[in-house]
């Protein structure tokens, strides 16, 4: 008759702790996800473009965006030069005020529409007067 390895002992459950681990995503990995998914909208690439691009699977560039895995230092760096920016583009700076306040805002598929319509205007005149006619409907809507 054949014999049986003994068992291995069941591990202890982790704790529930409200803390994060060191080594797990937090809020300023959530915060450079939306970052980098803002930018790769704006600039048009698609989730599979850029994953594909630095050889991960679409699934790992989401859980990036998401914020649920960390990014390492030269997969930034990759991420940066793809999407035309300079590594500070995916920090707070000193977290008072955000240094991409402009394309924060635009949170939105329209939002990145209007910027983008708004940066085809070559005319500086033209691109004043549009932003002081924004500036008022949105004081009228407060």
């Amino acid at each position: 008759m054949k014999q049986r390895a003994p068992m291995r002992k069941k591990s202890k459950p982790r704790s529930r702790s409200t803390k994060l681990s060191p080594r797990s995503a937090g809020v300023a990995d959530i915060e450079m996800g939306r970052r980098i998914r803002l930018r790769r909208r704006e600039t048009g690439i698609s989730q599979i473009e850029l994953a594909g691009h630095l050889g991960l699977s679409f699934q790992q560039m989401q859980k990036y965006e998401k914020g649920t895995s960390r990014i390492g230092a030269a997969r930034l760096q990759q991420i940066a030069k793809r999407l035309g920016v300079d590594i500070p583009f995916f920090y707070d700076g000193d977290g008072k005020k955000s240094d991409v306040d402009s394309l924060l805002v635009a949170n939105s598929v329209f939002s990145l529409r209007l910027l983008r319509a708004y940066t085809a205007i070559k005319n500086k005149t033209v691109q004043r007067r549009l932003v002081i006619l924004v500036e008022m409907i949105a004081a009228s809507q407060r």
